[in-house]
C-alpha cells in the first residue's frame, strides 16, 4: 500500500510539473530551449526509478497476438499509456494526436502506445463492444480492456483521457491530463528516445501486432458502422439518407433499400466537388431541407452541404481542423468547429416569413451551435447575417445543468438533436449525462425531460429503467427523432441497445423495441440513429455495430434488415468496350424499359448458359430527374427506368458483365452502355426497347 501511495504521489507531482512545462512550451522559446527543459525533467525522474506494476494477467487484448508485458514485450521502449473510455469525445480527439506520434516514431524507433480502456459505462466493459470501437475509430496500437480499472486505480488516474509516459524500464516519466498535448508529446517522446538511446537502453524489436481491422466486412458493397439517418421528401417520393460513417460517405436510398445516390467515400479526406470528387471523414449527422442535405462531417470538424439537383458538395462552416472556440460568430468557413455530431433544420417563423436555421449538436465543445442559412432575426430581436455560425446554448463546461439562460446551461457531449416544430422545442440526446433535454426555441431556456441525475455535476446517472423524468435511466443515448403524428420523441438508447419513446409533455419514457422486446428478433447492437416515415408507419434504425439499417413496420409489427446493395462506381477508362444509344421520352415524364441482347463478331463465341450474365447501374451519372426500380439484374430481365417531368437529356450508364465461351475456353467481359435519353414534346410516355450489343 505504501508503494502504491508513492506511485500516486509521483503521478500527482508529474501532473503539476507537466502543467508547468506546458506553460513554458507556450512561451516564445526556441525548440532547443524547450527540449533542454524536457531533457532536464526526464533525467531527474528517470533517476527516481519509480517503476509501475505490470498489467494484470488474464485481461483481453486487441491488435496484438498475445497480451503484452511492460517488463518483457515493452522493455527498452518508451511507452505511452492512453487511459480512455470509448464513449468520450475528448478521448476521440486524443486519437489523432497519437496517430501523429505513431507516424513520427515507429515501434522499431522505440515508441509503443498502449490504449488502457477504463470504461465509464457498463456497456463499454464488454470486450465485443470495445472491439467494435477499436475498429470504428481505426485504432492500430495495442489496446487492453482493463474492466476492473486496476491500472487506473493503482496510478490514481482521475479523468479521461490521461496519458502516462514510461521509460524503457517501466519508470514514470510524464503525465498529460485531457486533450490538446500534441506538441508536448512530440517533444517529450523525441527527447526521451534520443536520451535513452544514448544510454543504449532503447530496443528496436517488434511486438506481436495483429490488427483487428481484418475482422471487418470486406469491400464497399455494404455499409459499415452506419450512424445517423434522415428522411428526404422529393419528386421521387420518400427517400432515406444514411451516414455510412465507416465508408466516409453519404448514401441516399428509397425506402426499400435501392441506392439512388452515393456521395463521397470510401477513403477519408476533406474535399468539395461533385459526388465522385467530394470526400468526408467519418460523417455523422444528416438533416434535409428541400433537395439539400446538410452533413456533420465530424472528423473534418466541418458542416457540408449536398445539393442533389446540382450534384455537388460544398463546405459551409468549419476549416477542416479542430477548434477551441466556445463563442463563434464568424462567417462560414472562417469559423472553427469541434466534432459536430448531429444536425437539425429549424424553420423559424418571423413576420410571416420562414427562415431556416441549422442547429448543430457540437459534441466536442459540449454546446449547441446555430448556422444561419439566411439573414435572420431571432432571440431578443437580434439580427444574424447569412452564414453566421455561433454557440447558442451551453457554457462549454461538461455538466448536466439546466438554466433559463442558454449560455449558463451546461451540456455533456450532445450527440443527437431533433425539432418538435409543434412544441417550438429542440430536443437533444445529451449522451454523457445519459439524459434527454430540451431547448425552448423562443426563449433559449434549457430544461430536463428525462434521464440523468438531478446533480448537474453527476454524469454517472445511467441505467436502464422506464419511468418519468429523473426516475428514467438511460445509457449514452445517441439517436433522436420527433414523430409529428404521434407527438412523441423516439430515441436510440444506444448502450442499452433499445428504442424508446418519450412523451415530452408528461416526461414519461417507455421501451418500445430491443433486448427481445416485443419479440426475440428485436435485437440491436449500439444503435446510433433513427428516422421516421410517419405516413408509411415505418421506423428506420441505424444498427451501428451490426453494419445494418433495420426497418420496423409499426402497422404490421415486423422488423427487417434493409437490403442495401451499393453499386460499384466505375470510371469509363476501366472499359475497353463502350456502346452508345439514343432514345426519346415525353417531357411530362414516363417509363423506359430496355432489354439488351448480346451478339459476337467472332461466331465461335457464345454466352455461357451456366454462368451469370448480369447488368448493373453505374451511379456516376444518377440524377434526381430519373430513378431505376432496380440497381442490378439478370441480362434476361429488362432495365426499368422512371423519368420525371423535365426537358433535358440524361446519360444513363449501365455495366454489362458477361461470360462467353468457345469450345475450349471461356472469357469474361465487362461492357459499358451509355444510354442518352432525351425528354422532348410529343414523345411517348412509355418506351419499350430491345437493343443489340455486338461484342468484337
Amino acid at each position: 500500500m505504501e508503494q502504491n501511495m508513492n506511485v500516486q504521489d509521483i503521478v500527482e507531482e508529474l501532473i503539476e510539473i507537466g502543467m508547468e512545462i506546458a506553460k513554458s512550451q507556450s512561451l516564445e522559446l526556441s525548440i532547443n530551449r524547450k527540449e533542454e527543459l524536457v531533457l532536464r525533467h526526464i533525467k531527474a525522474f528517470s533517476k527516481k526509478e519509480s517503476r509501475i506494476i505490470d498489467f494484470q494477467p488474464g485481461l483481453e487484448w486487441f491488435n496484438v497476438a498475445e497480451g503484452l508485458s511492460i517488463y518483457q514485450h515493452l522493455k527498452g521502449k518508451i511507452v505511452i499509456l492512453d487511459f480512455f473510455t470509448y464513449c468520450c469525445i475528448n478521448c476521440m480527439h486524443v486519437l489523432s494526436d497519437l496517430d501523429v506520434l505513431e507516424k513520427l516514431f515507429s515501434i522499431q524507433d522505440g515508441l509503443v502506445i498502449v490504449g488502457v480502456h477504463s470504461a465509464k459505462f457498463s456497456n463499454e466493459k464488454n470486450s465485443k463492444k470495445l472491439l467494435s470501437a477499436v475498429q470504428r475509430y481505426n485504432i492500430k496500437h495495442p489496446v487492453v480492456n482493463d474492466t476492473k480499472m486496476s491500472m487506473w486505480r493503482y496510478l490514481g488516474i482521475v479523468c479521461w483521457p490521461t496519458l502516462v509516459m514510461l521509460g524503457p524500464t517501466g519508470e514514470l516519466l510524464a503525465v498529460f491530463v485531457g486533450e490538446g498535448h500534441r506538441d508536448e508529446l512530440i517533444i517529450h517522446v523525441g527527447v526521451a528516445l534520443t536520451y535513452f538511446r544514448s544510454l543504449n537502453k532503447i530496443h528496436t524489436n517488434d511486438i506481436p501486432l495483429q490488427l483487428a481491422q481484418h475482422l471487418l466486412p470486406v469491400g464497399t458493397g455494404n455499409i459499415l458502422f452506419p450512424s445517423k439517418l434522415e428522411m428526404l421528401q422529393n419528386e421521387q417520393g420518400e427517400s432515406l439518407v444514411i451516414a455510412d460513417t465507416g465508408h466516409n460517405r453519404i448514401l441516399v436510398t428509397d425506402t426499400t433499400g435501392n441506392v439512388q445516390h452515393i456521395i463521397g467515400g470510401p477513403n477519408p479526406d476533406f474535399k468539395d466537388g461533385d459526388f465522385e470528387t467530394a470526400k468526408f471523414n467519418a460523417p455523422q449527422g444528416v438533416s434535409t431541407f428541400g433537395s439539400l442535405i446538410y452533413v456533420a462531417d465530424t472528423k473534418n470538424h466541418a458542416i457540408r452541404k449536398i445539393d442533389l439537383m446540382r450534384r455537388i458538395v460544398i463546405t459551409i462552416a468549419g476549416t477542416g481542423s479542430k477548434g477551441h472556440d466556445y463563442v463563434g460568430g464568424k462567417i462560414g468557413k472562417d469559423q472553427v468547429l469541434s466534432s459536430p455530431w448531429d444536425l437539425a433544420v429549424y424553420k423559424h417563423k418571423h413576420d410571416n416569413n420562414i427562415t431556416p436555421i441549422l442547429l448543430i449538436a457540437m459534441a466536442g465543445n459540449h454546446q449547441i451551435w446555430a448556422l444561419f442559412l439566411e439573414d435572420t432575426i431571432w432571440w431578443k430581436n437580434k439580427k444574424y447575417n447569412e452564414g453566421t455560425c455561433l454557440a447558442i446554448v451551453g457554457s462549454g463546461t461538461e455538466e448536466n445543468r439546466n438554466n433559463t439562460y442558454p449560455h449558463s446551461a451546461g451540456l455533456a457531449q450532445p450527440s443527437g438533436i431533433t425539432i418538435a416544430e409543434e412544441l417550438k422545442l429542440a430536443v437533444f440526446a445529451d449522451s454523457e449525462s445519459s439524459s434527454v433535454r430540451s431547448i425552448n426555441l423562443q426563449t433559449g431556456q434549457v430544461s430536463a425531460i428525462c434521464g440523468g441525475s438531478r446533480d448537474p455535476l453527476d454524469l454517472h446517472g445511467y441505467g436502464d429503467l422506464d419511468g418519468v423524468n429523473y426516475s428514467v435511466k438511460l445509457q449514452h443515448p445517441l439517436g433522436i427523432a420527433w414523430h409529428p403524428k404521434e407527438k412523441i420523441i423516439y430515441i436510440t438508447d444506444t448502450y442499452n441497445h433499445k428504442i424508446k419513446i418519450i412523451n415530452v409533455t408528461t416526461k414519461h419514457c417507455k421501451t418500445l423495441y430491443g433486448g427481445g422486446i416485443p419479440h426475440d428478433i428485436y435485437l440491436f447492437d449500439e444503435p446510433s440513429g433513427i428516422a421516421i416515415s410517419p405516413e408509411k408507419g415505418l421506423i428506420f434504425v441505424a444498427d451501428t455495430n451490426n453494419h445494418a439499417v433495420k426497418m420496423i413496420d409499426t402497422e404490421k409489427g415486423n422488423i427487417i434488415t434493409l437490403p442495401i446493395s451499393v453499386p460499384i462506381i466505375e470510371d469509363d477508362n476501366n472499359y475497353k468496350n463502350i456502346y452508345f444509344f439514343d432514345t426519346t421520352i415525353s417531357e411530362t415524364g414516363g417509363k423506359l424499359n430496355v432489354l439488351f441482347s448480346i451478339n459476337f463478331s467472332d461466331r465461335d463465341l457464345k454466352l455461357n448458359s451456366d454462368a451469370p450474365q448480369r447488368w448493373a447501374m453505374n451511379l456516376t451519372t444518377n440524377s434526381t430527374r430519373w430513378i431505376a426500380t432496380e440497381n442490378c439484374g439478370e441480362l434476361s430481365s429488362p432495365i426499368n427506368l422512371k423519368f420525371f417531368k423535365g426537358n433535358e437529356t440524361h446519360e444513363v450508364r449501365v455495366t454489362l458483365d458477361i461470360v462467353a465461351c468457345k469450345t475450349t475456353e471461356c472469357i469474361s467481359k465487362k461492357l459499358l452502355v451509355v444510354y442518352r435519353v432525351h425528354q422532348v414534346p410529343d414523345a411517348s410516355t412509355v418506351v419499350n426497347e430491345k437493343r443489340k450489343v455486338i461484342v468484337k
